[in-house]
């Protein structure tokens, strides 16, 4: 029993030495402050801007209700529902109403996404308003409608990508250069004339080569297709967000001495980077915390050009924004590695 005492004690010091403790601690609080952002039951949403079609014909009584609500609700009138929905494309409004086929006096709710809080707001908010003027009658909104039909499988493939991305630049880089290290292989590599710069480079080379091959592999197996011009901007997305977090992988890796230690900050990296991104739907808190954090700049592209067909000129600040962190973290990396940072 004693020595069962001692081993245990002994393998706390460890996971205290390799930070494997702090992991343990870490990610619970992390997952207490993700939920926190998420919203409640009640979105706070000041006010909605509704785009109504001026052609189609809608219950005489929503309207009035709606324009008496000037402080809740913003309404836009547009031509034709083209005109409408490439409104709500370009994110100037909250959703469209429309007619339903199901009855004259009942509306679809075509909205960016169906499952956001933004979505939750709206239907709750007009439910509200119905609820004060009529009782309990007939809802006015019938259906939800998504702006870009698709199946689950498509819509989950931007976070699928994320993770990829995110799985190479911070799980297996950061492990890959502290085993180097730990086993002095980077030490005697570079006694060569091997140049600092030249095993940088080709880490991340490296590690956008495995992203890149990974995305095309799931895109095979999901049969997904997009046009020539998607496909380049998509590719340039895939090459930048490559090089930006294996960049900042390797600089993770040059923190830490052995692998135990890069495995456990590689996973304290990862989840700030990947549930803010894929969960900023959902929350008003988490999107307005998600643009901070340069995953995001990454996953938004690629998700309106996957979902959406979005196109080169929305785009250009996040490729900045991108190459910028890249070329951070991998300069700093240089400057470790040129100290010999715990060689």
């Amino acid at each position: 029993m004693r020595n069962v005492v001692i081993l245990t004690f002994n393998d706390l010091a460890i996971a205290f030495k390799n930070k494997t403790l702090y992991l343990i601690l870490l990610v619970p609080l992390f997952v207490f402050v993700a939920l926190e952002l998420v919203d409640g039951n009640e979105p706070d949403i000041q006010t909605i801007n509704i785009g109504l079609i001026a052609k189609e014909n809608y219950s005489p009584e929503m309207i009035r209700s709606l324009q008496s609500a000037d402080s809740l609700f913003t309404i836009s009138w547009h031509r034709d529902q083209s005109e409408g929905k490439r409104w709500l494309r370009e994110r100037q409004g909250d959703g469209i109403l429309v007619p339903s086929v199901a009855s004259a006096e009942e509306s679809a709710l075509i909205v960016l996404t169906k499952a956001s809080y933004q979505t939750v707001a709206i239907v709750e908010s007009i439910s509200a308003l119905q609820r004060s003027l009529e009782g309990k009658s007939r809802e006015w909104i019938a259906e939800i409608r998504p702006l870009q039909e698709s199946e689950i499988q498509r819509q989950m493939l931007p976070t699928w990508i994320l993770m990829l991305v995110l799985l190479v630049g911070f799980i297996v880089l950061p492990t890959q250069v502290a085993e180097e290290k730990e086993k002095k292989l980077l030490l005697g590599l570079l006694q060569t004339p091997v140049h600092e710069v030249e095993w940088l480079l080709a880490k991340v080379l490296y590690g956008t080569i495995l992203i890149v091959i990974a995305a095309l592999f799931l895109h095979l197996l999901t049969k997904f297709d997009f046009d020539f011009s998607g496909g380049l901007i998509y590719f340039a997305f895939l090459i930048a967000g490559g090089f930006c977090f294996c960049s900042f992988g390797v600089l993770v890796g040059f923190l830490c001495r052995t692998q135990a230690s890069a495995r456990t900050l590689g996973v304290l990296f990862y989840l700030p980077h990947l549930l803010p991104s894929a969960l900023a739907d959902f929350s008003k808190s988490l999107s307005s915390v998600a643009p901070l954090i340069p995953s995001y700049q990454f996953y938004r592209p690629i998700k309106l050009i996957l979902l959406e067909g979005g196109g080169s000129s929305y785009f250009p600040l996040e490729m900045l924004v991108l190459l910028g962190v890249g070329l951070c973290t991998v300069s700093l990396s240089y400057l470790l590695i040129k100290k010999r940072w715990l060689m």
